[in-house]
């Protein structure tokens, strides 16, 4: 919940300015999730650029009616998102949003044809106790493991160690490493090696400009859910600079 409308129009400015003078970001989907009133104007800003794509932070479980405040995955597929934030931490922790409620969550993007990025991740009372796998394991087979080989296929998931979100901790390589791995090999149990080694893996702890080149060289490390230094759109450049050739 950053920049207001005179702020945010200026950096997707910037940051359209800077991926044009770039052909290494040519070659690397970006996605960018604006708070949901700003939504339709970067899709009109961007439509028809490579790679570059808008998504919503956030969605209801409900389809339409008596629900004052919410925004539904029609109205946010019907302003240009091709994607939709599904249980990100916040969300989880603040608002205390439950399996099931991800799961008709996950359901309903998928009907209005919005690709979830699916958040996971533990909390520090967690990784202390060494249940990082069990939480992680858990919230993809409440919130996910139900769908259809087809369905799954559609979803991004992004790994966020709580413990290393807005804290300034991040994960070690080897850490996402490990948590990644280990998130494709229980989907390949589930669906297969083929739709495992497709799917795409993001890290999301505090990834910035600093430390994307060693985050992104793990070879189960797909990409980043950038949070404040996107803020930035120099460093947000610099962060998609630093994927492999």
């Amino acid at each position: 919940m950053n920049k207001t409308y005179a702020e945010a129009i200026p950096l997707l400015y910037a940051i359209k300015d800077l991926l044009s003078k770039s052909k290494k970001a040519s070659n690397v989907t970006t996605i960018i999730a604006p708070p949901f009133v700003y939504v339709h104007d970067f899709y009109e800003n961007t439509k028809g650029l490579k790679n570059l794509f808008v998504s919503a932070q956030n969605c209801s479980t409900e389809e339409s009616g008596a629900f004052t405040g919410e925004v539904s995955a029609a109205m946010i597929k019907s302003v240009g998102a091709s994607f939709v934030i599904i249980g990100h931490s916040e969300r989880r922790a603040y608002y205390k949003e439950t399996h099931e409620e991800l799961k008709k969550k996950v359901d309903i993007a998928l009907k209005h044809s919005l690709s979830p990025i699916f958040c996971v991740g533990e909390t520090a009372e967690k990784r202390q106790a060494n249940e990082h796998f069990s939480v992680v394991e858990s919230q993809l087979n409440e919130s996910l493991f139900h769908l259809s080989p087809e369905e799954f296929k559609k979803t991004i998931i992004a790994y966020e160690p709580v413990w290393a979100i807005g804290t300034g901790l991040t994960a070690t390589s080897a850490q996402a490493q490990e948590m990644h791995h280990f998130i494709r090999s229980i989907v390949e149990k589930k669906y297969g090696k083929e739709i495992a080694s497709d799917l795409t893996i993001l890290y999301g702890g505090s990834c910035n400009e600093k430390n994307a080149t060693e985050l992104f060289a793990c070879p189960d490390v797909d990409g980043g859910l950038i949070g404040g230094a996107s803020l930035k759109a120099k460093e947000f450049v610099e962060i998609i600079h630093s994927f492999p050739a």
